[in-house]
């Protein structure tokens, strides 16, 4: 496979690779070129928005959770009709899980997918001494192919010029572009991250015009063509065996389930290659809202309610009943429920956040509550008993991001489905509430990581199904 692609890479976090990649989807886009967006790590956010400015699915590769055959074969499939693809990075360039490799890096999944890297530096107050960084970043990892800079918060021509001399005398690498500091290209952000694409879209045209204006600027400030010649530089990429995304040959129409997928501003937190296996394995996948709608769609046979900011939410979440009494009277026919993080805070009786209390569905006894300390890891699990997702003995990765502690009503009474390895889970190195056929976890998984998710949550759903057609 032949696909010209590109890294964006920073030399740290808020270099401003978000808004550098964001630009160039769109204006690629403008172009008319069809354009694959992709995300270096365990983000929900930053793919929304390249979803929502190149108009397909973002994706995203972790070389922690996944094998570099896997990231192969999600890069090529999510890239397949494309023209091209941006795959943004993840903190600096060699950020990763340890000090001493480069597992869970933008670097290292540079190098699984043989991809010219273009590192986007915060030159706010620096000229000469970005060539000294740029040197550094080129020699730290010779595999490593830097094959242009983009200077981010430029102060004036001036400025420009020399940071890009000096990159240019000293280390070889061509800038492609010097972006002006200007403080309406920013996204709004938030305790964990940016805004989200589902809640900006609601906003109307504010933050269409903050989109135009970073693609604008990306246009005016980028050469465009050097960058295309990059991505044009990247070499041919073996095409793996596939082997994880497996259409069930024999599917019939009656062994299918339905499943009912919570999606709106406060729940929007789920990877586009998790649907896409649930789908392959013969999930029908319909969404609601549990903020707007008053019922699930017709015929579900299971519920997945994701991540994202149910707290900002409560009012609406808590005021509408009819949700809240539906998803309490599914869980009582023992139907299957799986919640992730916002969706555990959900399912909780009571959610509390800034000083406020907001009645929630009651399916697990207790409440939430949110403090300063915020827990960002990536998780390693065993099941510790069966479930709805796996049986005992199972191994997965997985990660957790939030700022909420789980209260339980009787914690020494509570099943855990998880003995957490890695990470910090629920309570005590535990995860993954068990109650009837509901599992409620901090813990995000990953389909193409635990490679049982999709199979095991259809069948789940189809087991429950036959049971509660024959009551």
């Amino acid at each position: 496979m032949n696909i010209p692609r590109v890294v964006i890479a920073g030399d740290r976090s808020s270099a401003g690779k978000t808004t550098v990649c964001i630009g160039l989807l769109g204006a690629l886009r403008e172009r008319g070129l069809e354009v694959q967006g992709f995300k270096v790590g365990l983000d929900y956010i930053d793919p929304g928005f390249h979803t929502l400015v190149s108009g397909r699915p973002s994706r995203n590769l972790d070389g922690f959770l996944m094998s570099p055959e896997v990231v192969k074969e999600i890069f090529i499939r999510g890239s397949k009709g494309a023209d091209i693809a941006v795959i943004e990075g993840v903190r600096g360039l060699y950020e990763g899980l340890n000090y001493s490799d480069d597992v869970g890096s933008t670097a290292q999944i540079a190098k699984i997918l043989h991809c010219p890297v273009i590192l986007v530096i915060d030159a706010g107050s620096i000229t000469r001494s970005v060539a000294a960084l740029v040197n550094g970043y080129k020699s730290f990892n010779p595999e490593v192919q830097i094959s242009g800079v983009i200077l981010n918060n430029i102060g004036s021509e001036r400025h420009g010029e020399k940071a890009q001399k000096a990159v240019e005398k000293y280390c070889g690498v061509k800038v492609i572009g010097k972006i002006p500091r200007k403080s309406d290209l920013k996204i709004s952000m938030r305790h964990l991250g940016l805004i989200t694409a589902t809640e900006c879209k609601k906003s109307g045209g504010g933050f269409n015009s903050v989109l135009d204006k970073i693609k604008n600027s990306v246009h005016e400030n980028v050469d465009i063509k050097a960058f295309l010649d990059v991505a044009n530089s990247a070499h041919a990429l073996k095409a793996p065996v596939s082997r994880i995304f497996h259409a069930k040959i024999g599917r019939s129409e009656e062994a299918k389930v339905r499943i009912a997928v919570a999606f709106d501003e406060a729940f929007n937190f789920y990877y586009q290659d998790t649907l896409d296996l649930l789908a392959l394995d013969g999930a029908e996948l319909v969404y609601f809202s549990p903020m707007n709608d008053k019922k699930f769609p017709d015929g579900v046979d299971a519920v997945y309610i994701g991540g994202g900011f149910p707290e900002l939410y409560g009012d609406e979440l808590s005021s509408n009943t009819q949700m809240l009494d539906a998803v309490k009277d599914f869980y009582d026919q023992y139907k299957v429920i799986y919640a992730e993080c916002g969706g555990l805070m959900y399912l909780m009786d009571q959610l509390e956040y800034q000083s406020n209390c907001f009645e929630m569905c009651g399916v697990i006894k207790g409440s939430v509550r949110f403090g300063e300390k915020r827990v960002v890891n990536y998780v390693e699990g065993e099941f510790q008993k069966d479930c709805i997702l796996g049986k005992r003995g199972e191994w997965f990765k997985g990660h957790e991001f939030h700022h909420s502690k789980i209260l339980l009503e009787d914690p020494a009474n509570t099943d855990f489905a998880y003995k957490i390895l890695r990470g910090k889970g629920i309570t005590d190195g535990l995860d993954g509430i068990i109650l009837k056929n509901c599992l409620a976890s901090f813990a995000h998984l990953h389909a193409a990581s635990y490679a049982g998710f999709a199979e095991n949550f259809v069948t789940s759903a189809r087991i429950s199904r036959i049971k509660n057609f024959k009551t």
